[in-house]
């Protein structure tokens, strides 16, 4: 339309002055050069317009091919917006702990037991993924090895389970494979209600009051720590409100798992049944850093031994240990409560465990020398467990101290205990230990997962009677002369009183 406008233009000024010398007078000559002028004039201008309207035009083309692009690059962000979206649905977060553990001990009879020098790598990844608004998965991968072995270490106590299902990713005794330590799927707001249902391999290692000692921000695991068991199962819970400020939130658990698959076996000789654990786990209240906490639960058809991952191990085991065949003993009814808060810098518990056996035919805690044969009566264990810690913020420097006594009949369900020898929480006897935490001054956090810090600490143990953590054979008092003669009749020689000192490194991400 422009160059239209423009042609027509220049015709009508070519056109005028042709006119305007045809009816010129004399003076017309004059008139003449000053129209020449004038259109040579316009010429140019004409000439500057083509020129200006010639780089519009590659300005627009230009604008064109930008506004072309931008849509693609739209386009392409439409379809990139949902993998990111997708992406950050996981969380991934992990921890990497170092740890030197010093160890000795002295057994009944004399014998000096030595690990001066043990060394030790954990490395665990978290993650969390919601598939709908109320359904999520969480797991965890953990590697867990000594330095410079891929086999079982030895141990000259004689106290250590191989590994298997109940203690692997807890003891260092393997490889250094990636085993699923945890892998769950809750299913919260059931109905719309504060109704839970979770399946899986569950949380079930490290419970309160262990985060106080570890170092931890929060609750690590649903039982309390009496119970150190990875197993498999399922949990339904309802959460409420007690209406009062001072007492928060409260929750209650129906849980099942198994800790144990017999197998497929032939019927007219099965021994050996399925173990399985049920009941019920109540946080009575929650507010802050206060914490009261209950469990009661059952454990059924407990094993004389378990299936080991080495199958060598799982097939000697009995003639080696003198308990002869794979078998069911009977069941165990286990109790515990936690109580736990903190004023000001300073952070504190109290616990206390029952244990009661309830032995079949073959009966627990059996004494070979017994002259009515299987221990078939229901003996009651007991525990007590208390803790305290102070914090130094403006250092970062964390003091802590614990104390543990167990009975003489006492259980604790604990192969998967953080101790490197034996569970202290298991000991019939008592446990002293104290310790220090550093925070390291390591910078500014990247992640809100992200801390770093080391422990250093000191356990005593001193037993009462022999066989911290087992249900098959009797414990014997390491004081008493005719329960020594039978130890020594059997070539029993248990740890009478043990030193270990352990330094970590941790950091978490």
């Amino acid at each position: 339309m422009v160059k239209k406008i423009s042609v027509m233009a220049l015709v009508g000024i070519l056109a005028f002055p042709a006119l305007s010398m045809a009816g010129a007078g004399p003076g017309a000559g004059v008139n003449a050069a000053d129209m020449e002028r004038k259109i040579e004039a316009l010429s140019k201008q004409l000439d500057e317009l083509r020129a200006a309207m010639a780089a519009q035009s590659e300005m627009n083309k230009a604008l064109s091919d930008n506004v072309e692009g931008l849509g693609e690059d739209l386009e392409d962000l439409d379809e990139r917006s949902e993998d990111w979206d997708l992406a950050a649905r996981f969380k991934l977060y992990g921890d990497f702990r170092a740890r030197y553990d010093f160890y000795s001990a002295d057994t009944t009879f004399g014998r000096s037991l030595n690990n001066d020098n043990i060394l030790s790598n954990r490395f665990r990844l978290n993650m969390r993924v919601k598939a709908t608004e109320n359904v999520e998965f969480k797991g965890r991968l953990a590697m867990y090895k000594t330095w410079g072995n891929q086999s079982a270490f030895t141990d000259d106590s004689r106290a250590m389970f191989p590994t298997f299902d109940g203690n692997v990713t807890r003891s260092p005794i393997g490889s250094s494979a990636l085993y699923v330590d945890r892998a769950f799927v809750n299913w919260n707001n059931i109905g719309g209600k504060p109704v839970w249902f979770s399946i899986g391999r569950r949380p079930t290692t490290d419970g309160p009051p262990a985060q106080i000692r570890m170092n931890a921000d929060g609750r690590l695991a649903t039982p309390m720590a009496f119970m150190d068991w990875p197993f498999d199962g399922l949990s339904l819970g309802y959460g409420w409100d007690w209406g009062t400020d001072s007492l928060g939130a409260s929750r209650l658990r129906f849980c099942y798992g198994r800790g144990f698959e017999a197998g497929l076996q032939d019927e007219t000789v099965q021994k050996l049944d399925d173990l399985d654990f049920a009941g019920f786990s109540w946080d009575i209240m929650k507010k802050g850093d206060r914490f009261a906490y209950v469990q009661s639960f059952m454990a059924y058809n407990l094993f004389n031994y378990p299936n080991f991952q080495d199958p060598i191990i799982s097939a000697n085991f009995g003639s080696m240990s003198g308990m002869g065949d794979r078998t069911s003993l009977g069941n165990i009814w286990h109790n515990s409560a936690v109580y736990q808060d903190k004023i000001a810098a300073f952070n504190y518990f109290v616990s206390g465990g029952w244990s009661q056996t309830r032995p079949d035919d073959d009966g627990f805690l059996n004494d070979p020398f017994s002259p009515t044969g299987p221990n078939t009566d229901d003996e009651n264990g007991y525990s007590l467990y208390l803790g305290a810690r102070y914090d130094l913020d403006d250092s970062g420097f964390k003091f802590g101290a614990e104390f543990n006594y167990g009975s003489q009949y006492w259980l604790a369900m604990a192969p998967g205990h953080d101790e490197i020898y034996q569970s202290k929480l298991a000991t019939r006897g008592q446990v002293y230990e104290i310790y220090t935490i550093w925070d390291l001054p390591t910078g500014e956090a990247i992640s809100k997962y992200a801390k770093t810090f080391m422990r250093l600490g000191y356990q005593h143990y001193e037993y009462d009677y022999s066989g911290s953590g087992d249900w098959n054979f009797a414990p014997y008092d390491l004081s008493d002369q005719a329960d020594l003669a039978k130890m020594q009749m059997m070539g029993m020689d248990p740890v009478e009183s043990a030193d270990q000192v352990y330094l970590t490194f941790e950091a978490y991400f």
